[in-house]
């Protein structure tokens, strides 16, 4: 067996070993790996529709890695920052009521996350106040029963920002640091739960500081 015919054995088995890799990053490390032995072995071997398979496939295992890796980035970037919740407003819709306007009733299919843009609304079965730049609402879509727990009334005119529980599934699925924040946002909940009691069942989150 001379260096070629081994040259080949080792591009098919580099080529064979991402087909058993899970993680993402070493697979497109390997497989770049393979599309360089591949290249050099064919153009040795003269095999060149393999050779021309081979030098498409390498950038694009390239650009899928460094995808990838700037993925990775942005999640890391977004567990080191204080939540925002800045990268949701593209992605919401505007409405406004008047003072005294119920926005939703305790019962009521629990559909869409909201931020308050403006204005105060009160909750009136625990005498809760939302002030501007608080988020809430999304502690009842995700519940198994996804119904309201209070009465939300506004207690001047308000602006609302609203995101509805099909958007927030589509962009959790199309934006994974989206998905991180979601996460994030699900773990402070429970927290204020647990440290609270009764009244944080109501499904709202008041950040540390106002951000909107």
């Amino acid at each position: 067996m001379d260096c070629l015919q081994l040259l080949g054995f080792l591009a098919a088995f580099l080529m064979f070993s991402t087909f058993y890799m899970k993680n993402m990053i070493p697979l497109r490390i390997i497989g770049m790996a393979s599309n360089v032995t591949f290249i050099i072995y064919t153009i040795n071997a003269e095999i060149w529709p393999v050779f021309v398979l081979h030098v498409v496939l390498l950038p694009m295992n390239f650009f899928r890695l460094i995808q990838m890796l700037k993925l990775i980035k942005k999640v890391r970037s977004a567990s080191e920052d204080d939540m925002s919740f800045e990268f949701m407003i593209p992605h919401m819709h505007k409405e406004k009521f008047n003072k005294d306007e119920v926005v939703f009733h305790r019962g009521d299919i629990a559909d869409k996350i909201y931020i308050l843009r403006s204005g105060i609304l009160t909750l009136d079965e625990l005498d809760v106040v939302i002030r501007p730049g608080e988020i809430f609402g999304e502690m009842g879509v995700f519940a198994s029963e996804p119904v309201r727990l209070a009465t939300l009334r506004c207690g001047s005119e308000v602006e609302l920002l609203s995101m509805t529980d099909t958007q927030i599934k589509q962009l959790y699925y199309q934006n994974p640091q989206f998905g991180f924040y979601l996460i994030q946002l699900l773990l402070k909940r429970f927290s204020q739960n647990e440290g609270h009691g009764e009244k944080n069942n109501i499904d709202y989150i008041v950040p540390e500081e106002r951000r909107i």
